[in-house]
């Protein structure tokens, strides 16, 4: 597998679900085009911009010029930055304020932001009126790759990470990747954990490619263009096949049951990216797949060794403040992950590895095995 050389004309990747099939936009500077790609979906539409207030700052102001070079009328809604703002609180102002912008059912909210403003905003997007349509703006590595693909919204609980929610896609994704030059260097590496992902799951020669080209993808130009639609290809591959995951979607949660417990422990909060999470979570997969002899030791090291190699955390112990908060205490963290979406009548399910390249849904996993697991990566010395 080999990257293009040079920057071409936008990449185009489809996401098919029929009457509801939509298209990814990649490319250095398409957000320019949001005005003009959304007047030729919805002509005469009204459009409410979701934001949070960093993103606000460096991209809020073009996507207004774009939208208002092809006639289309929008208004600004800011929330804050971060996990925090993806509660009920933060549900609650964005729809009062989507209800005071008069935006109508055939009218458009756009998530102008990472994955918390596009969960956010497209959730209340799905609730007002029963459902208005949405335009994802992913402005992070994160964002692009995974959660602006495929529909799944929602907001957090206190008790667990993405337990309201709906499934609502949008009728148009916009991945520009000059909006990627702003993100500080961990909020990249923490994107880049879930295009290794598609890799490990599903694709072990993209695996080798970004293991020879990590480098120029963090560099930017056609190589991170390139990174970008074939992680978007392959989610878009399987949304097709399983909107809703009622099997083959769950794939897609490699590395998440673990990482979403870690999030919880500490709070959603900055000291754990969800990128970073699902890094951890991924090796632990990994680890986990080979003590039960569905890989070799070989293979888990591989899986870590390339996430290290992009200074990514890949041990528990590599989370700050370790100790605080249940992170060393694998009861607590067995609890947290019975919380999880795709426990089933108490039996845990986890994505595992059958082979660097193929995951699997593994089923009724055993809590005391994935308990004594987790209490040996505790006690390990990294």
């Amino acid at each position: 597998m080999t990257a293009p050389l040079k920057h071409s004309d936008p990449i185009r990747v489809d996401v098919a679900l029929g009457d509801r099939a939509y298209d990814i936009i990649i490319g250095r500077d398409v957000l320019q085009s949001l005005g003009t790609r959304i007047a030729a979906l919805r002509p005469g539409v009204r459009t409410a911009i979701v934001t949070d207030r960093n993103v606000a700052k460096h991209w809020l102001a073009p996507a207004e010029a774009a939208l208002a070079q092809a006639g289309i009328g929008s208004s600004a809604i800011v929330v804050d930055e971060g996990e925090g703002s993806k509660t009920y609180a933060g549900l609650e102002k964005v729809s009062e304020a989507l209800i005071a912008a008069k935006i109508e059912r055939n009218d458009l909210v756009v998530a102008l932001g990472g994955g918390v403003v596009g969960d956010l905003a497209g959730f209340a997007a799905a609730i007002l009126r029963r459902g208005v349509d949405f335009v994802q703006v992913p402005t992070s590595l994160l964002a692009q790759v995974d959660s602006s693909v495929g529909g799944k919204t929602g907001i957090n609980s206190p008790q667990g990470k993405n337990l309201l929610g709906a499934f609502h896609q949008p009728v148009l994704v916009i991945a520009d990747t000059a909006v990627l030059d702003t993100l500080s260097p961990r909020q990249f590496r923490a994107g880049y954990a879930e295009v290794a992902k598609y890799g490990v799951l599903g694709d072990e020669a993209f695996l080798a490619w970004l293991e020879a080209n990590h480098a120029e993808v963090f560099k930017g130009g056609a190589a991170r263009e390139h990174a970008i639609a074939t992680s978007c290809r392959a989610k878009a591959a399987i949304v097709a096949r399983d909107e809703r995951e009622t099997g083959d979607r769950a794939l897609l949660n490699l590395g998440h049951t673990f990482g979403h417990a870690l999030e919880a422990a500490t709070g959603f909060s900055d000291r754990l990216f969800h990128g970073e999470g699902v890094a951890i979570g991924m090796v632990l997969a990994a680890q986990f797949s080979a003590a039960l002899g569905m890989i070799a030791a070989s293979d888990a090291e591989r899986v870590a060794r390339h996430l290290a190699d992009v200074g990514l955390p890949t041990h528990l112990q590599d989370i700050a403040g370790f100790a605080q908060e249940g992170l060393a205490d694998a009861d607590a963290l067995m609890a947290l992950m019975a919380q999880d979406k795709k426990v089933k009548r108490g039996k845990l399910t986890f994505i595992l590895l059958e082979a660097v390249g193929r995951a699997v849904i593994a089923r009724d996993i055993e809590p005391g095995r994935v308990r004594d697991f987790l209490q040996a990566r505790l006690a390990q010395r990294t």
